[in-house]
């Protein structure tokens, strides 16, 4: 029996539960209730949810299936993979190598917007610094990191673990000698330190770039629809993973290509890398997170993003010229993804759902008799802890990325930097001397803003009086004083301070080390004590997370670290702005949005793509959505069925999905993904390339276009 036969009716139960939870949220907060998987699908290979699969989809996730499915997929740097011919060949998304692109960009070339395509197997470019991770072993540490952590002093518990995971590395390395120098082992803590395992890790380090389309083409919509759905991108790319011989990589662990794509109610897997979350936080960390840090950030990115894009409207050549486009894209991004989780945090039935499953925690640590002599206290030492960080709640948002030099201040980066020069002895002072004068410059108005950003939230969040704020505004206006401090400091600018220090004028009277010497003391003070919670805070979540595993065991996943998962979701649509999304869109889509706004900017199709070739279907599905439990880091996540096929590559999140740093709801969320039939469909009718299609096709490898074209015909 297929497996679309079986799903039916887990589809209706799927539907019923997610219509149900919707309506669940609509109650007052006393009367609600934490749901089944608010903690996530976000399941390590080590505690695999076999049976949970077997019994909701209808097919055996064997630990075969979970093997192949683990060994097929790859971790590679802020992103995940997946091999999808025996050839070492691997399909990404686009925007996960886009620096790449520039890295293999020879004088003359303009592939990021051109688009790149090794017509022949020589043609392969071998990226500088690259590397991709394949997990091919893990073992279980817990019980040797407790034995060797818990007998150390509270002071010597840091130094303790990362001894003992000296020892676990060198260990299992030894262990694996059989792929020589590409083993890498990493110990992974799971349920914030309440157990941990050891990853090891096949790192290929002789990646290549095969194909990558134009930005335009990957990163389609731009700013505006990210974080959107319906979306029309085609973001997708290929590298290829090489042998140490520089061979192309032989492997029976691959996807296949899932060619019939998936329909409405389709269960889908997606295997990859998510970043670190905070589902397993407890009430006060998040309301924490609410009223300061999450706050903060949110204040600092609108900032620097309106300065940023204000810069770029009054001064576009230079704008483009220094690439502002796409470092505001970067600070976009953060910045919706820092508004949803505020807004998540402020939404009371999620916190409410959060409290009782914090409730039902305390309980049931409190029913046993060892575990409550043990962890008793620990949720009440988190939350007294968190009393303290907001005692230095002022000095955490006005100093938030105080040295950051893509959207900082470079006075202010100087000033620092100068104030460890001057204070150097002989032997420090060259190397803090050559680090001052490598500080470059932003344009003048650029810096300007950015300054006036960092003067604006002294006066924010430590008032007019304060000792920071007089001695950086001087009575002025935050831009007033922001001119002022540019015109009269030898710091101004990179030609200045390299007169300065070249002259040995430099000195503690320049007008930003004198404001620099009132803001350390209260800087350092600030760090003193925000780390040293945080770093008893971490101890506390580990107890917490050794509490929590031995009431709930596997069946409550951990928080994401940037290591491998899997998760499953259905296909499905959802209501949005009084109407629905569809599960899926099509090139049709794409062409709409690209006459409808007129071919700006964000919606320019490149050249190839204007009008499309003969023969090409503008039905062919395009991007489609699941309820897959996804997160940053499952970029480039293959989308697989039961079966192993691949039918889409993850690469984004809709805005309602931007509550999953601290809870699943499915109802609301979507993951976003390329569907395969569009990524073949381009390959084939588009941009030719022959030599790929006939790989994926036939799982062969194939050195020329020639070679592949004669097979196909």
């Amino acid at each position: 029996m297929s497996y679309r036969a079986v799903i039916c009716p887990v589809l209706s139960a799927v539907v019923l539960s997610l219509s149900s939870a919707s309506g669940h949220a609509q109650a007052g907060a006393d009367t609600i209730r934490a749901g089944q998987f608010d903690y996530g699908k976000m399941w390590t290979f080590e505690y695999a949810p076999a049976e949970y699969f077997t019994e909701t989809y209808g097919f055996e996730a064997s630990a075969a299936w979970f093997e192949r499915a683990r060994l097929s997929a790859l971790r590679i740097p802020g992103c995940s993979a997946s091999f999808v011919s025996p050839n070492g060949l691997l399909a990404t998304n686009h925007h996960c190598v886009r620096s790449v692109v520039s890295r293999v960009t020879r004088p003359g070339e303009t592939l990021l917007d051109s688009g790149f395509y090794a017509a022949s197997l020589d043609e392969e470019r071998r990226i500088p610094g690259y590397y991709a991770d394949q997990l091919i072993a893990i073992e279980d540490v817990s019980d040797e990191v407790f034995a060797t952590v818990d007998r150390a002093a509270e002071a010597a518990r840091e130094q303790a673990r990362e001894g003992v995971f000296s020892s676990i590395r060198s260990r299992l390395r030894s262990a694996h000698t059989m792929q020589g120098d590409s083993v890498w082992v990493q110990i992974i803590s799971l349920y914030h330190g309440g157990r941990y395992s050891a990853y090891v890790f096949r790192r290929f380090t002789d990646v290549r770039m095969v194909f990558a389309v134009e930005l335009q083409a990957g990163f389609f919509g731009g700013d505006p629809d990210n974080f959107t759905y319906p979306r029309y991108a085609l973001d997708f790319a290929f590298l290829r993973a090489y042998d140490n011989d520089g061979n192309p990589y032989r492997t029976e662990h691959y996807f296949g290509w899932g060619e019939d794509g998936v329909e409405q109610g389709d269960v889908v897997f997606v295997i990859g890398n998510p970043g670190p979350t905070s589902r397993l936080n407890t009430i006060a960390q998040l309301e924490f997170q609410r009223d300061v840090s999450v706050r903060a950030q949110v204040t600092y990115l609108d900032a620097r993003l309106r300065a940023m894009r204000d810069f770029a409207m009054e001064y576009p050549r230079v704008a483009e010229e220094i690439g502002i486009r796409n470092r505001s894209f970067g600070l976009s991004n953060s910045l919706k993804a820092s508004t949803g989780r505020l807004a998540a945090l402020e939404d009371p039935d999620i916190l409410a759902r959060k409290a009782d499953a914090e409730r039902m925690l305390r309980e049931a640590i409190a029913a046993r008799a060892e575990l409550s002599a043990t962890y008793g206290a620990v949720l009440d030492r988190i939350a007294a802890l968190q009393e303290q960080k907001r005692e230095v709640a002022a000095p955490y948002g006005a100093f938030l990325s105080l040295a950051n030099s893509s959207a900082g201040s470079r006075i202010i980066r100087r000033a620092l930097t100068a104030q460890g020069y001057l204070e150097a002895g002989p032997g420090e002072r060259e190397v803090v001397r050559d680090t001052l004068l490598a500080v470059d410059d932003h344009p003048a108005e650029l810096e300007h803003r950015f300054l006036t950003a960092r003067f604006a939230e002294f006066l924010l969040y430590y008032g007019a009086e304060h000792e920071i704020t007089r001695a950086a505004l001087h009575g002025l206006s935050p831009a007033d004083a922001a001119s002022d401090l540019m015109r009269s400091s030898a710091l101004g600018d990179a030609d200045r301070t390299r007169a300065a220090v070249q002259a040995g004028t430099l000195g503690q009277d320049d007008p930003a080390i004198r404001l620099i010497a009132v803001l350390l003391p209260y800087y350092d003070d600030y760090r003193r004590q925000f780390l040293g919670a945080l770093n008893q805070e971490r101890e506390l979540a580990g107890d917490l997370g050794r509490a929590r595993f031995a009431v709930y065991g596997r069946d409550v996943p951990p928080d994401a670290t940037s290591s491998p998962r899997i998760t499953d979701g259905v296909v499905l649509p959802y209501e949005y702005n009084g109407t629905l999304a569809p599960p899926y869109t099509t090139f049709f889509g794409m062409y709409d949005r690209y006459y409808s706004h007129e071919r700006a900017l964000d919606w320019e199709l490149p050249g190839r793509w204007q009008t499309p070739p003969a023969g090409f279907d503008l039905g062919t599905p395009l991007n489609f959505v699941s309820t897959a439990d996804t997160y940053g880091g499952n970029s480039g996540s293959p989308a697989v069925t039961p079966e192993l096929q691949l039918v889409g590559l993850n690469f984004d999140r809709n805005i309602d999905g931007l509550s999953r740093d601290f809870i699943y709801l499915p109802e609301r969320g979507r993951n976003i993904m390329v569907d395969a039939r569009a990524v073949f469909a381009a390959l084939d009718l588009v941009y030719g390339a022959q030599r790929i299609v006939a790989e994926i096709a036939t799982g062969r490898l194939f050195r020329t276009e020639e070679e592949a074209a004669a097979v196909r015909r």
